[in-house]
């Protein structure tokens, strides 16, 4: 196999290091690259012919951090604490053996520097970085529940201070060339064919071959510990806003708190060991498994399309249909057009559709204010998107979404309209949050064409779009449904046909558990709190005026109008009932569960103690962080059960990406191994004795917790019945 670094050293006795980890895009760290850039360093250390080195990439980017494949597995395999610190601690000795080898250390960094990659660029003593957008630096381990483990969190600091080093981490942020010199994280930035010139520069001014950190006197820049008020006060309010945004359900922030705060006080090897000693801990839990398996070795497969049918030519839409130029629709046209798609956005009138347009209109505008695009950009953006109330507009067109009202007469309607005039091969797609597509579809003259292509609100922020699939849909239409979703950058999951598909399931059980706490008269901010501090992103009340109250209840008498006898009412039925009856629908109509006072924050509405009248005796917040979090797990291993989702990786996704699920969880799965298959089955069945049958776990689960089975396998282990 080739090396990963390969080393070559001209006449004036300069070493150039090139990085190239054989079968990947980006280089990251391997134990081949560990064990070559070893040698290097070794090679470079003790030839007494090379008196300067150069640290490059061959790829377009400089490097990433660890192959996040090799730690996602830690925590399964038993990797305890002080095996996984060894990790970090093997790779900080070959930094820190580069460091202080004696020779000038320059990195021409070419592109991209995260995690690992700036590690590396901070351990060498002068760092020129391409003078490009994408060129991006920063240490973004805090997302996958890590530490900087390769030297970041004590690099960083002693080089730019504590106060400029710790936001940097502590959000993960991504640092543009610009600013990366003036916060001081590089020496100079110069155009990318100029980097190893520059570089060269550098060493014929016979510098000193030595961190600042080495040298004589050195003092953290603005001090370390709590040697001044200011920078204590620093780490106390970063302490309290860790706790605020976490709710200690993520330790990584405090962690890097802690190794910042004790390793910037220490001798620099002490200091790494420290930094080790908390990035094992990390590695060795379950949180930091749980956010590298979901948010990006599971995300990465997902935005890879690994559902996509094999066999089926790629394809592209050039132009869409979009139905409905309401909030949806809207959404759909505006990334459609962004993503270079010309789209037809049709309703009634074409004043309202117009009024869909504006909402183009609007996030442009935006994006032109705030720099991200040009005014010629945005131009060409907007006029992507045409108004209309003809259908004959639509001939010609590859794909169409409807995204009209939740009603399958109106959507009947639309369906038959568009397919008079759209080409026989064209795929049609509902944007149905609910309604069955196989039912759907018995409306299409095509019903192997039909497919859910359902988007979240709002579509421009929201990342995942879940593909229903048909009982005639065919794998061709499926496939088409994924590129088309590829072509916009969103995260696809797929599912099959069912009420409610996926991630409407699990998001009405959570709004009808936090409604029925209401009608058992737990307190309207407890209750939100209680889901706040379970890691949820908003109340269950505030989510339920988000969506309207009359919304839901229209989902749920269609729903009790199509079941007949073997519909079963929901928890908050009562609850939506008297809140339609009120008139209080929702924030879209002005009041809801809470209030929505002009020119003020909203509030919960004081009414609701008259409603339903808040108990003596309330309950303890983890029983209601533990049903927020088990209904919605409950309702998944349904779905998974009754193969609506086919793949446990897909009901994290959809949870996380989709409804807001803790991802301190790794979604409503892997929250079931965080806690413990046989736990979760004796917790969940205390939960039923004492709230109800929706609780109860099934057979099957309570067969997989008895025979230790999980759902997400480790590499080359049998699948979970």
């Amino acid at each position: 196999m080739n090396p990963a670094i390969r080393i070559e050293i001209d006449a004036d006795g300069i070493a150039i290091l090139t990085i190239d980890v054989p079968g990947t895009a980006v280089n990251v760290i391997t134990p081949g690259f560990q064990q070559d850039l070893a040698a290097a360093v070794e090679r470079i250390a003790t030839d007494a012919g090379v008196r300067g080195v150069i640290i490059t990439s061959a790829k377009r980017d400089f490097m990433a951090g660890a192959d996040l494949k090799d730690l996602v597995t830690a925590y399964d395999r038993g990797v305890g604490a002080v095996e996984a610190a060894g990790f970090s601690a093997s790779i900080n000795r070959i930094y820190r053996r580069l460091e202080t080898c004696g020779k000038p250390v320059a990195a021409a960094i070419n592109g991209l520097a995260l995690g690992g990659g700036l590690e590396l660029a901070l351990a060498c003593h002068y760092r020129v970085l391409a003078d490009t957008p994408k060129a991006v630096v920063g240490l973004p381990e805090v997302k996958v529940g890590l530490v900087p483990g390769a030297g970041g969190t004590q690099r960083l600091p002693r080089l730019i201070g504590i106060a400029q080093a710790l936001p940097l981490m502590l959000e993960g942020r991504q640092v543009k060339p610009a600013d990366a010199l003036k916060l001081g994280i590089v020496h100079e930035i110069a155009p990318t064919q100029e980097l190893i010139g520059r570089a060269r520069a550098w060493l014929a001014s016979a510098p000193e071959p030595s961190a600042p950190w080495d040298r004589k006197g050195f003092k953290v820049p603005g001090g370390a510990g709590m040697q001044n008020p200011a920078l204590a006060q620093t780490f106390m309010v970063g302490s309290a806003m860790v706790a605020r945004e976490t709710w200690h359900n993520y330790p990584a922030p405090a962690a890097i708190l802690s190794a910042v705060y004790e390793g910037s006080q220490l001798p620099f090897e002490r200091a790494l060991a420290v930094e080790s000693k908390y990035f094992g801990k990390l590695l060795a839990g379950p949180v930091a498994r749980n956010l590298m398996r979901t948010l990006f070795v599971n995300k990465g497969l997902a935005d890879g399309l690994v559902r996509r049918p094999e066999g089926v030519p790629r394809s592209r839409v050039a132009r869409l249909g979009v139905l409905g130029a309401g909030m949806m629709g809207a959404g759909i046209a505006h990334v459609s057009a962004e993503a270079g798609i010309d789209v037809v956005l049709l309703d009634t009138t074409v004043a309202a559709a117009e009024k869909g347009k504006d909402y183009s209109r609007k996030l442009l505008a935006k994006g032109v204010e705030r720099g991200r695009l040009t005014q010629q950009e945005a131009d060409a953006m907007l006029a992507r998107v045409q108004p209309t109330a003809d259908y004959a507009r639509l001939d010609g067109y590859d794909l169409v979404i409807e995204a009209v009202f939740e009603s399958r007469e109106i959507k009947a309607d639309v369906t038959a309209r568009a397919e008079t005039v759209i080409p026989r091969t064209a795929v049609f797609a509902s944007n149905t949050s609910t309604l069955p597509i196989s039912g759907l579809a018995r409306a299409s003259r095509r019903p192997t064409q039909f497919i859910g292509i359902h988007f979240f609100s709002p579509v421009d922020k929201m990342p995942l779009v879940e593909v229903i699939v048909g009982k005639l849909t065919t794998p061709e239409t499926l496939a088409r449904a994924l590129d088309y979703v590829a072509q916009l950058r969103k995260t696809p999951i797929v599912v099959n046909d069912s009420r409610g598909f996926f991630t409407s399931r699990i998001f009405g059980t959570y709004v009808a558990e936090g409604q029925a706490m209401l009608a058992e008269g737990v307190a309207p901010a407890l209750i939100e709190n209680a889901a706040r501090m379970a890691g949820l992103p908003v109340g269950p009340l505030a989510v339920s005026d988000e969506v309207t109250i009359d919304l839901q209840w229209s989902i749920t008498r269609q729903a009790e109008a199509d079941l007949g006898p073997r519909f079963t009412r929901p928890v908050n039925y009562d609850v939506m009932q008297r809140m339609v009856e009120l008139g209080r629908l929702g924030r879209r109509q002005g009041s809801g569960f809470y209030d929505y006072p002009a020119g003020a924050p909203k509030r919960l509405w004081a009414g609701l103690a008259q409603q339903w009248p808040v108990a003596a005796s309330q309950p303890a917040v983890q029983d209601l962080v533990d049903r927020f979090l088990y209904v919605q797990a409950l309702e998944s291993v349904r779905c998974l059960e009754e193969g609506v989702i086919t793949h446990p990786a897909d009901a994290d996704l959809g949870s996380v990406l989709g409804v807001g699920y803790p991802a301190w969880t790794g979604g409503v799965l892997s929250f079931i191994e965080t806690v413990g298959l046989r736990e979760f089955v004796a917790r969940s069945e205390r939960l039923a004795r004492l709230y109800g049958p929706r609780f109860r776990p099934t057979r099957r689960l309570r067969e997989q917790a008895r025979d230790g089975r999980r759902f997400h396998q480790l590499p080359g282990a049998g699948a979970a019945a």
